[in-house]
């Protein structure tokens, strides 16, 4: 299977099965003498990490990241640094009567057709288990963009179930099982969740990720946009079905005059933006503006309800189920796309460099 890295300059290819000993991942394009450690990459992996509360997968797996390459005396050395996490509570049985049936909403078929051959255990290379080497990678992605860069996410609706702008504090994230910026929707959550759980479904949702302190120039025209590859990102990301930059597709309600971010100056020579329709990016390359993006996650399609399928051999039959899976797989997606944030910005970050090596991090206009 070919197609398993993303990213030019700042490469990372990730490698390993839901159900195999282990997982992996190799980022390349690092630069030297940059301090990184496994606790520098932990916490990433700690907010992505299953079984932590009610209302996502109990699979309990520590997902304990280990260094084997790129880092010497506490600094990276510039070349691919690997990074590997065992996987320690797998219960391939549970997957035994879906080997030879098709799971509607998985990549079971498609596999299949394409392939001949698949991982039926926890759905094998197509299993969100994947992401958590997404993590990993971004963790890095972090050190190289530096302190200045502050990546975010929130989950903003549950199953149609939007947060209240007004209401939204980021301080509250820290505070859910949701990620949630808006304490009264996590509250109303909580109680959809726990009905779908007993139910047996589940239900989608939508994250929003923002990256602050992000200069400006990153990004080119036409096939090395930005938000090309930033939706690219997002939407490589398991169970996603939809992507916007900005406000996406609802400036196809707005009217030219309400959609453009109008401009001042500051005293300082740097463009004073008064609004964000763009999310931080026009023409491909970043405003020096917040990045804003948000992407659809679809329900979970490992549900305990019967659901109508066929089987290897073409016949039509019923699939039930069975595992350990989350009703709402878009909770652990949010640190899973702020990864994704960080990968996409580290690389055109790279490349940015590797055009304008002179280019300041902060861009002036010329004053008269």
């Amino acid at each position: 299977m070919s197609h398993n890295s993303f990213g030019h300059l700042f490469r990372v290819t990730t490698w390993g099965e839901s159900h195999g000993p282990a997982i992996g991942c190799v980022v390349d394009g690092v630069p030297p003498r940059i301090a990184l450690s496994e606790g520098d990459i932990q916490p990433w992996l700690d907010k992505r990490r299953p079984g932590q509360s009610k209302f996502v997968t109990q699979r309990q797996e520590p997902d304990q990241v280990r260094i084997l390459s790129g880092v010497f005396e506490g600094l990276t050395t510039g070349t691919p640094i690997a990074l590997h996490i065992e996987n320690t509570d797998q219960r391939s049985k549970d997957y035994s009567e879906i080997a030879e049936r098709f799971r509607p909403g998985h990549a079971d078929v498609t596999y299949e057709l394409k392939y001949g051959i698949r991982d039926y255990r926890g759905g094998g290379r197509s299993s969100a288990r994947e992401t958590a080497m997404r993590v990993a990678a971004g963790a890095v992605a972090r050190k190289v963009l530096g302190p200045d860069v502050r990546i975010r996410g929130a989950l903003v609706s549950i199953g149609g179930d939007w947060v209240d702008p007004a209401a939204w504090d980021w301080a509250a994230v820290e505070e859910n099982a949701f990620f949630c910026p808006d304490r009264a929707a996590a509250a109303r959550w909580e109680e959809r969740l726990l009905e779908l759980r007993k139910a047996g479904d589940s239900v989608g949702a939508v994250i929003e990720v923002v990256a602050d302190g992000v200069p400006p120039g990153l990004g080119a025209p036409i096939y090395g946009k930005l938000d090309s590859d930033l939706a690219a990102g997002l939407m490589s990301i398991n169970a996603v079905k939809g992507v916007e930059i900005g406000d996406g597709f609802g400036a196809a309600a707005l009217t030219g005059s309400a959609n453009a971010d109008e401009m001042r100056m500051n005293p300082d020579g740097t463009v004073a933006y008064q609004s964000n329709h763009a999310g931080g990016i026009l023409g491909g390359i970043s405003t020096g503006q917040p990045i804003v993006a948000r992407f659809a996650v679809k329900p979970t399609s490992s549900i305990l309800t019967p659901r109508a399928a066929v089987d290897r051999q073409g016949r039509e039959v019923e699939v039930q189920t069975k595992g350990r899976h989350d009703p709402c797989v878009g909770i652990r997606a949010v640190p899973v796309g702020e990864a994704m944030l960080a990968i996409v910005l580290a690389d055109h970050l790279l490349r940015h460099r590797a055009q304008n090596p002179d280019a300041p991090s902060i861009a002036r206009l010329p004053r008269n």
